[in-house]
């Protein structure tokens, strides 16, 4: 007699495998760049104003909490490590994420999710999409976790489980400690900056709807150029509104800028240089790790020695720039502002180094590896 296939087993099995891939892949790129993945969080928290702005101190720890927690899971799901448990988890992960995805793409309070990083940027509705093939998943995992049976004894469970721990640990530390070792960004080593600027000839453009707000009884209304109530005098025109209708094409650096504290834009001079250029990037002064302030007037004296630049890049407040100033003396002629996002893309320490030659990134460290 011919055995009958186990469906529900085979489903199962294919379940766990696909949700285990995809909580190692989210897991892994966050690892490598868990500074992006913190900054991704004060974001969404920022956006959400009120409550959560309270929150950011903490988007540090939320950021590898999350981080272990996909990563440990997916490698848990994958060699079937307690699989009725971890089934329990995945379902709970997208019963939480699911609905908190469909309200970020309707709202839209950040454009990119940064579910998988830096590595694969989708779209707030592509996310919501994701999640909800991978809840439905979840759920028949849930439903026939009982056709999984265990493989392994306790011992190597345990030992597949701090192997993970420890994958994943040593990836945030070694991009702590000096930078990740995977760079997704467009400022990595060997890139051109004038060229990830360039336009291509018949890129799309940004389209826009225009809509009309008027006013009736102290209500407000949006109309188009179709409905408006041009004949009904009892309808008072307030403002237009003009609505991004479809993302048309952006260039994958579209925001360097450099300005000097005298109000000058250098970005041509630096890129346009044949000689090294060194960019110390603080893009927060109140955040810059101060035991490592020695190396960095250290580097600007090295840069001076060969006859070479040095500029200190932040996105701080005039005041903050002006204290530290006071502070490093040194330093002063030094400070340039540039947009506090754009560096916080370019090199994830602070402070951070970057050296360009010709408009191309020919180094970049962390300064405490200086």
């Amino acid at each position: 007699m011919k055995n009958k296939i186990n469906y529900k087993q085979i489903i199962a099995g294919i379940s766990r495998t696909i949700l285990g891939l995809v909580f190692i892949f989210s897991g892994f790129v966050k690892a490598v760049d868990p500074l992006g993945t913190v900054y991704k969080i004060e974001d969404y928290l920022n956006a959400f104003g009120g409550f959560f702005v309270e929150l950011v101190p903490y988007a540090n720890i939320a950021a590898v909490s999350m981080i272990a927690l996909e990563f440990i899971l997916g490698v848990c799901m994958v060699f079937n490590v307690r699989t009725r448990w971890t089934s329990w988890l995945a379902l709970v992960f997208y019963l939480v994420m699911t609905p908190l995805t469909w309200y970020i793409a309707k709202e839209n309070p950040v454009s990119d999710c940064g579910c998988f990083g830096d590595a694969i940027v989708i779209s707030n509705w592509q996310t919501f999409y994701k999640n909800l093939v991978l809840l439905t998943l979840a759920v028949l995992l849930v439903i026939w976790r009982k056709h999984i049976y265990q493989l392994w004894s306790g011992i190597v469970e345990l030992c597949i489980i701090l192997a993970a721990v420890g994958i994943v640990g040593g990836l945030m530390g070694y991009a702590h400690t000096h930078l990740p070792i995977l760079d997704f960004r467009p400022y990595k080593i060997g890139n051109n900056i004038p060229k990830l600027m360039e336009w291509p000839k018949g890129a799309e453009q940004d389209q826009y709807e225009v809509f009309f707000v008027y006013s009736k009884d102290g209500v407000e209304q949006s109309f188009t150029l179709e409905n408006y109530p041009a004949e009904d005098t009892t309808w008072t025109f307030v403002r237009q509104e003009p609505k991004l209708i479809k993302k048309g094409y952006e260039p994958p650096i579209h925001d360097f800028s450099i300005t000097t504290n005298e109000g000058d834009d250098i970005t041509d001079w630096v890129l346009e240089s044949t000689k090294p250029v060194t960019l110390v990037v603080m893009y927060d002064l109140n955040k810059k790790d101060a035991e490592q302030m020695h190396k960095v007037v250290a580097l600007q004296k090295d840069c001076a020695e060969k006859d070479e630049e040095c500029y200190i890049l932040t996105g701080s407040h005039t005041l903050d720039i002006e204290a530290f100033c006071k502070e490093y003396p040194t330093l002063a002629t030094s400070i340039c502002t540039c947009d506090p996002v754009t560096l916080k893309t370019i090199v994830r320490a602070n402070p951070g180094v970057i050296v360009i030659k010709e408009g191309t990134i020919i180094d970049k460290y962390n300064v405490r590896n200086r």
